[in-house]
């Protein structure tokens, strides 16, 4: 048995199933920060693909909390020791778009398991499903793979040292420049409940966690490129997508948000300038 793989040998959560008003607010509240001319959808309208992480929110109580901001336990957090956590990606099946302004029924369980080895150690790879129905109809499927580690990443000290200057070009179809600041993070941590401490805490985050500065948060990244779909085909439906996060990226970094559009669908990526393709998206038109 691998050494993480025995830490979840016997780890088998049960499914969790939840409700959300889905009101109009935090939907509203994510336009204004994406900044926005008008809300990307109002009560009645179909929410744009993956904003129900807006909905569904957990605030632990603040005893409950790590060192680092993330919740010391949870259902669905596997018994590992020194747990720290990588959001790596996931998939997105829209039978449906969830309707803001009707209630909705969530209900999660845990897929697959798996441990992988790479350069720098130990993986363990585990992935959440989530449905979201209305009206007694699951409207949407998603998973999402989260990495873990047990101790310290070897491979995060070369992040220390690396040049976050300069601006990235590309002869894509589809571009939005942009620069992600710490209010941007402050707002998106607030409007997800995540109080992760790597995405507002400049001393934590390069004394303790040593990155070059804070962390931008992987969904942001997503939720930024579907708006270059959004926007540019908005009279194109997504019924499905997915993504990967392939490095973190850091506040203050120039960034470009590019699309190519094809037959039935358009490939999306982050590039920065010391490294292209930080996060990508493919979406798939109904």
């Amino acid at each position: 048995m691998n050494a993480l793989g025995s830490y979840v040998e016997s780890w088998s959560p049960e499914p969790l199933t939840d409700s959300d008003a889905l009101e109009a607010g935090p939907a509203a509240a994510l336009s204004a920060a994406l900044d926005l001319p008008r809300p990307a959808a109002v009560a009645g309208e179909p929410l744009p693909p993956l904003w129900h992480w807006l909905y569904f929110l957990e605030w632990p109580r603040h005893s409950e909390i790590g060192a680092d901001g993330h919740p010391a336990g949870g259902h669905f957090l596997p018994p590992l020791p020194d747990r720290r956590r990588m959001f790596a990606g996931g998939r997105l099946e829209v039978r449906s778009p969830l309707v803001l302004g009707k209630p909705a029924e969530r209900v999660r369980s845990l897929g697959e398991v798996t441990v992988k080895h790479g350069r720098t150690g130990e993986m363990l790879f585990v992935t959440v499903r989530t449905e979201i129905g209305q009206n007694g109809e699951v409207r949407v499927v998603e998973e999402q793979d989260i990495v873990y580690r047990s101790g310290e990443d070897s491979g995060r000290t070369a992040l220390a040292g690396i040049d976050l200057t300069g601006s990235p070009s590309s002869a894509a179809e589809w571009q939005r420049a942009w620069t992600p600041d710490p209010v941007l993070l402050f707002r998106f941590s607030a409007l997800t409940a995540n109080a992760h401490r790597i995405h507002y805490d400049q001393p934590y985050v390069t004394g303790v966690e040593g990155y070059p500065g804070l962390v931008v948060h992987g969904p942001l990244l997503v939720l930024a490129l579907l708006e270059l779909a959004r926007t540019r085909a908005p009279e194109r439906a997504i019924s499905s997508l997915s993504y990967r996060l392939r490095r973190p990226v850091f506040v203050g970094e120039h960034l470009l948000a590019t699309g190519v559009p094809g037959d039935g669908g358009a490939a999306l990526q982050v590039d920065a300038a010391r490294a292209e393709a930080v996060a990508t998206a493919d979406v798939v038109f109904g």
